[in-house]
């Protein structure tokens, strides 16, 4: 917001130093994320900056750390760069399947979370139905609680039931990080079920539809970007999610923050740091994306925006 050209010396500092809080604030948040970008091309095996980098040296940058991720685990890494190579990436690089593993129970955790969470938004945005502050604060305590408990908790109750012997790969962290992600979808689309105009769900039962005809046809085109938000906060719950693997996952379910906590704790290597800033660009564009859909459904909505 600019300041007005009317205002008092007085509420000019104040501005000036209101801005330059956030821009302190910005800073101390962001700070960790722009030291992992740079140290991630260092040329030498350390997290630090060397001397080389400070001095902006080329020689003092490498994308040697990045090669790592694919060649890590392969049979023969130093082979020629042709399709066997590529085969053998696909294969056996560890940060790759890691990779796949992310992907893979990342899309189907939210394809669950993302169903369940919407069926439970459209029942507790209706006024008449029965206790549903109650039932809203259970249904988004997973992301309440500590996720040491929740983790602790998803353990024991697996255990009970025996899921590993249950022959489906994934299918604890992927129900695990289901219950992770249905809180987020419960919050976004409730958000944008707020402003929906319950006249048009009228409309159309007076015109003979049924309630599916109508949530595909009149609720869902108006709440779907609420709804894709909602996928893409689970989707990035569970691609960066460690604890709850760390307990329900089994030695075969490599994902690429369990691979960075062994990596961690096994070998120390600037390969976790090419592995971070990856991880936040791919953070920050679907954060984008969510931002944009945001905007779309607040003009759906015919909300102003400021």
């Amino acid at each position: 917001m600019a300041l007005p050209k009317h205002a008092s010396r007085l509420e000019r500092i104040w501005h000036y130093t209101y801005l330059a809080i956030c821009g302190a604030i910005f800073l101390f948040l962001m700070a960790p994320i722009l030291i992992v970008m740079p140290l991630s091309f260092n040329a030498e095996p350390y997290f630090t900056f060397t001397d080389k980098m400070l001095s902006l040296d080329p020689e003092g940058y490498s994308t040697r750390w990045y090669d790592l991720l694919l060649t890590f685990g392969m049979l023969a890494s130093d082979a020629p760069r042709d399709w066997s190579w590529w085969q053998d990436v696909w294969a056996n690089s560890a940060w790759i399947n890691a990779a796949k593993n992310s992907i893979v129970i990342g899309l189907f955790s939210t394809i669950i979370s993302t169903t369940l969470g919407t069926i439970a938004a459209l029942g507790l945005s209706r006024p008449e139905m029965p206790g549903r502050r109650l039932i809203m604060a259970i249904l988004i305590s997973p992301m309440i609680v500590p996720i040491i408990i929740v983790a602790t908790g998803l353990f024991f109750f697996y255990s009970s039931i025996s899921i590993q012997n249950w022959g489906i790969p994934y299918l604890g962290v992927i129900l695990a990080h289901a219950t992770l992600g249905i809180p987020f979808v419960i919050i976004t689309v409730t958000a944008t079920l707020v402003g929906f105009d319950r006249s048009l769900t009228r409309a159309a039962a007076s015109m003979g539809a049924d309630p599916i005809t109508t949530f595909l046809r009149v609720q869902m085109p108006l709440i779907l970007p609420g709804i894709i938000s909602g996928a893409l906060f689970a989707f990035v719950t569970s691609f960066d999610e460690v604890v709850v693997v760390l307990f329900v996952g089994g030695l075969d379910e490599q994902t690429i923050p369990r691979q960075m906590w062994n990596g961690i704790r096994e070998q120390i290597s600037p390969a976790i740091l090419s592995v971070a800033t990856i991880l936040v660009l791919i953070s920050v564009t679907l954060l984008a994306t969510i931002e944009l859909l945001r905007r779309r459904s607040e003009r759906l909505r015919g909300i102003k925006q400021s």
